[in-house]
């Protein structure tokens, strides 16, 4: 299954169905509309207009497409969401083309206008759409051949995996889950599951498992006596780019936790771990680097008061850097204006308190506006962290956290931030224990991001500043 080859397929139709439909717009308006305007016949000739909509045009197209997530699962698609999904964003790009390229246009009436908007959403909907439900249709007509599949994981090895393997393998229709193995949870059971499938050991190395076989999806069916481990197993799956699917009981289906894709399909329930849409994924990213390149414009005249005062303060550099862990566990350099005199850690990491004598004067300060922290508007830019997300730690703390709460691990599939709604809600922590309390505010961010949650936090946190509640 080649997902690049898939991609192009659909960016290269989408991209000549905006490529034809500017023509067949630009000879329709030189053949219906400008005519009644002038009184007279206009040849249609391709003038300077015409090849500049076409330079800009299907690229505007392919990254509204992008923008809106189309491209990210080439594989997994119902045309049905397909048709909604192309109607409303080929609306939208309409709209936006309409008021760049076509407002300044010679028309008879306003009318005009209507009947332009109308002839170029008909078009550009109805080629989008068509070359995507051929190339859709013929992608799905092969799955159910089983020509496409999709490399499966069962996590579980009792009376449950082995009925969900049976039922996969006696599938008709939609067949596009290829059990490759399973891994099992509990060393003294059974796994009558292995003599139908390959057992690839432990869960614990379920990580490798998956990178060495090219796991796409991971269904977990475990038996009733094991459900307690369920939140461990979806915690060591998260950050991974694997579907988490789990076979429902009764009570998750009445309840309507149950997910069908598919008509023929076996009903499990879907672990959505992508919450904030591509678009808004997208939107957060570009409004980072928007606001942060705004922020360091504005702020040039505090950052060069504070840099005075750090360095009046007490003596040693005036910006503190040290490594944090960001999205994916990577290490990465965070830069912050030192508030603690220099070498404050000279026996080791520490975490601060209100009481902490290694806290400057002017550093209590920043610290109760939260000015401190500015200089990372810089690891923004970097793309090593966002305005808003869970607090980076140090590994020396994550790994004394993870001890206590593994589900810290969650953390790390999101950038971190510059605040968070752990800071605005709990503050500062003093010790491990504390930073386990904060943690269910961040785990509660993640999963509910949003542009909204995102914009409220910002609210509060210069709240925060103006009141000198930092600390």
């Amino acid at each position: 299954m080649n997902r690049r080859k898939q991609i192009i397929k659909y960016l290269l139709f989408d991209y000549f169905a905006a490529v034809i439909t500017w023509t067949l717009f630009f000879i329709y308006r030189k053949i219906y509309i400008e005519p009644q305007k002038f009184g007279y016949e206009i040849p249609v000739e391709f003038d300077q207009n015409y090849f500049l909509g076409l330079l800009f045009i299907p690229f505007f197209w392919i990254i509204l497409h992008q923008l809106s997530g189309y491209y990210k699962y080439p594989y997994r698609k119902s045309r049905l969401q397909e048709l909604g999904q192309t109607f409303f964003v080929v609306l939208l790009g309409v709209v936006i083309i309409f008021f760049a390229f076509i407002l300044d246009d010679w028309v008879h009436t306003y009318k005009d206008y209507y009947y332009s908007l109308a002839t170029l959403f008909s078009l550009q909907f109805l080629l989008t759409y068509i070359s995507r439900v051929i190339i859709t249709s013929l992608t799905n007509n092969k799955i159910r051949k089983r020509k496409i599949w999709f490399n499966t994981l069962i996590i579980g090895s009792n009376h449950k995996a082995l009925n969900l393997f049976e039922e996969l393998e006696k599938q008709k229709y939609s067949a596009e889950l290829k059990p490759v193995g399973f891994v099992y949870v509990e060393k003294n059971n059974e796994r009558i599951l292995e003599k139908h499938l390959k057992n690839f050991g432990s869960i614990d190395n379920v990580l490798e498992v998956i990178n060495e076989n090219k796991i796409e999806e991971v269904i977990i069916a475990i038996e009733p006596t094991e459900h307690c481990i369920i939140k461990n197993i979806i915690t060591k799956l998260k950050g991974t780019q694997v579907q988490i699917k789990v076979i429902p009981d009764m009570y998750d289906i009445l309840i309507g936790k149950v997910r069908m894709e598919s008509i023929f399909g076996v009903p499990l329930i879907e672990i959505n771990q992508n919450i904030m849409p591509v678009w808004q994924q997208h939107a957060k990213r570009f409004l980072d680097v928007i606001l942060s390149i705004f922020a360091m414009i504005i702020l040039a005249p505090v950052y060069l008061c504070l840099g005075i005062g750090v360095k009046i303060g007490s003596k040693g550099p005036v910006i503190y850097s040290h490594h944090r862990v960001g999205k994916g566990g990577e290490l990465f350099k965070i830069y912050k204006f030192r508030s603690m005199i220099d070498n404050a850690e000279k026996n080791g990491p520490t975490l601060s308190s209100p009481d902490d004598n290694r806290i400057t004067k002017f550093g209590r300060f920043m610290r109760k506006t939260r000015l401190d922290e500015i200089p990372q508007f810089y690891n923004v830019l970097k793309g090593e962290m966002s305005l808003v997300g869970p607090r980076p730690e140090r590994e020396y703390f994550i790994n004394k956290i993870v001890e206590k709460a593994p589900h810290y691990s969650n953390l790390l599939t999101v950038r971190p931030g510059i605040t968070s709604w752990g800071q605005v809600k709990y503050g500062y922590a003093e010790n491990i224990e504390q930073m386990i309390e904060r943690l269910k505010y961040d785990i509660l961010y993640i999963e509910n991001r949003s542009l909204f949650i995102d914009f409220k936090i910002i609210i509060y946190t210069i709240k925060i500043i103006l009141q000198r509640k930092g600390m």
